[in-house]
């Protein structure tokens, strides 16, 4: 479950930027021959902590990106990015694809790679470091970074859900 009440609401005030992540061709063997259709897995961010992902499929691939771009904007979640990185370490799986993300100093860069490159920039992060372990499907990488990301909570949340302070948090 990505995340535990980070859903956007509303996408008409947010300057979203799309990267595409992967496109795949797909055959289909008929009678009359061979019909080709595509499938792009396309990522939207405002690199300020929100992101979402989308899966379009067409005959023609900017139309294809072009859906993708459409589902995308229609899940997107807020994730919180603290000084350019994560506020903590998290696992998350998806299918055969297991992603780690874990904060880094500044200066450190987005040390991942591919899909979860994309993610992470997309989001808003400078310094992270990215762990992806199983498959390197592009579409289950994706979902499980996005699945990761959601999951993650700022001592601010953390507080507000236990009902403490700050100060508190931070105890133990």
């Amino acid at each position: 479950m990505a995340g535990i009440n980070n859903k956007v609401k509303s996408t008409n005030d947010i300057e979203l930027k799309d990267r595409l992540v992967a496109i795949n061709r797909v055959t289909k063997v008929t009678k009359g021959g061979r019909t080709f259709s595509f499938a792009a897995i396309v990522v939207v961010g405002n690199e300020d902590g929100i992101v979402g992902w989308g899966l379009g499929k067409a005959g023609e691939v900017t139309t294809a990106i072009a859906k993708g771009v459409e589902a995308a904007k229609k899940n997107l979640i807020k994730v919180p990015v603290l000084k350019g990185t994560i506020p903590h370490e998290q696992l998350a799986r998806f299918g055969g694809s297991e992603v780690f993300i874990k904060p880094a100093s500044p200066g450190t860069g987005v040390k991942a790679g591919g899909a979860m490159r994309a993610v992470l920039e997309s989001v808003g992060v400078t310094d992270v470091l990215a762990k992806s372990k199983g498959s390197s499907n592009p579409h289950n990488l994706v979902k499980a970074t996005i699945e990761a990301l959601g999951e993650l909570r700022d001592a601010y949340t953390v507080a507000q859900n236990r009902g403490v302070s700050m100060a508190k948090v931070f105890k133990g």
